[in-house]
């Protein structure tokens, strides 16, 4: 092989475009490629950062429905013992009611009782006067006496 003009000339076409690659082709490629590899970096990060929120999320979302259930079981408790309230109440105002009808009740019966003396009261003092009246009507001798007395037992 001998070393001649082509060589050279071949060498410095080679030496040329090699030049003219590096200077104008290779720096857009480059950049092209850093800027492919920052976006790719760019979305790996977003991705980790999503899914870092997604885990937040869901441990926030997890917090908010314990929270959720503890309000529903207090609102529930509070519920029972207000209805255990108004059954209580309901137990005192029948019972209050039930004292003051049985109050009532026992009034009216000391007043009948009373009214049912009086008029007993006013039937014996009548049978009595009559019983004098016929005492008096009669001569007074003590088998009549005794039989007017048995008589005014009989109708008390």
């Amino acid at each position: 092989m001998d070393i001649n003009w082509t060589l050279f000339g071949q060498t410095l076409a080679m030496i040329v475009f090699v030049w003219f690659c590096m200077k104008f082709i290779w720096p857009p490629i480059l950049n092209a490629i850093e800027e492919r590899q920052k976006q790719i970096e760019e979305g790996l990060a977003a991705a980790d950062l999503s899914q870092e929120k997604l885990a937040e999320a869901a441990t926030e979302a997890e917090g908010i429905v314990a929270e959720a259930r503890q309000q529903a079981t207090g609102i529930l408790d509070q519920a029972h013992a207000r209805a255990n309230e108004i059954v209580a109440d309901g137990k005192d105002a029948g019972v209050k009611e039930r004292e003051r009808q049985l109050a009532a009740a026992k009034a009216e019966i000391e007043q009948e009782a009373n009214k049912a003396r009086e008029e007993l009261r006013g039937q014996v003092s009548a049978i009595a006067i009559a019983s004098a009246e016929k005492i008096l009507n009669r001569e007074i001798d003590s088998k009549s006496h005794q039989d007017i007395l048995g008589k005014l037992a009989q109708e008390l």
